[in-house]
C-alpha cells in the first residue's frame, strides 16, 4: 500500500531521475516512526505530569539503584542528555519536590542528586504505564522483527558517531 512517502519519492524519481533517493526510504520513515513514537510517549507521560527529559531523569536515579542518587555529571551521561539540559531538569524536578540535591560525601565541592519520596512514587506509577505504551507501539512487530529492528537502529548509531 503507498503512503505519502512512495509518492515523494517517485516524484524525485521523475523529477530527477539520475539522483538515488533510496535512503529517503529509509531515512523518512524512521523520522515519521519516532514523531509517531514521541507522540505516544509524550502523551503517557503528560497523564503523569511529566515530559520525556523528566521522566529519563527520575527513571535514571530509580534504575540507578538504593539510596537512588548519583553525581549529575554521571546522571548526564547515563540519561543521555546534556549538562546543561540536566541542570534545567533538576531545577524543575527539585521544585516539584521530586528530587533534592544533597552534598556528596566523598567530595566536598560536589552534589548528588537524590530522588525523593514523592520522585520515586511518580516515576513507580508511570513505569509500568510508559512500557504499556511501549510494547503496543511494538506490538505489531514479532519478536524478531524486534530483535532486528533493535539491531539494526544500533548500527545506524554506532556508525553515526
Amino acid at each position: 500500500m503507498a503512503d505519502q512517502l512512495d509518492r515523494i519519492l517517485q516524484q524525485w524519481h521523475v523529477e530527477k531521475p539520475e539522483l538515488d533517493v533510496s535512503p529517503m526510504a529509509v531515512i523518512g520513515r524512521l523520522s515519521r516512526a519516532a514523531m509517531a513514537v514521541e507522540s505516544r510517549l509524550a502523551a503517557t507521560f503528560a497523564r503523569h505530569g511529566l515530559d520525556a527529559p523528566s521522566f529519563d531523569v527520575l527513571a535514571t536515579l530509580l534504575r540507578s539503584g538504593a539510596p537512588y542518587r548519583i553525581a549529575p555529571v554521571k546522571l548526564a551521561r547515563e540519561a543521555m542528555i546534556s549538562t546543561s539540559a540536566v541542570a534545567q531538569r533538576l531545577n524543575k524536578l527539585e521544585s516539584r519536590g521530586l528530587v533534592k540535591r544533597e552534598a556528596n560525601p566523598g567530595d566536598g565541592r560536589g552534589t548528588l542528586v537524590a530522588l525523593t519520596d514523592a520522585g520515586r512514587e511518580l516515576i513507580e506509577t508511570t513505569l509500568p504505564d510508559h512500557l504499556e505504551t511501549e510494547h503496543a507501539i511494538i506490538a505489531t512487530l514479532s519478536v524478531e522483527e524486534q530483535a532486528n529492528l533493535a539491531m539494526f537502529l544500533q548500527r545506524i548509531t554506532e556508525s553515526s558517531r
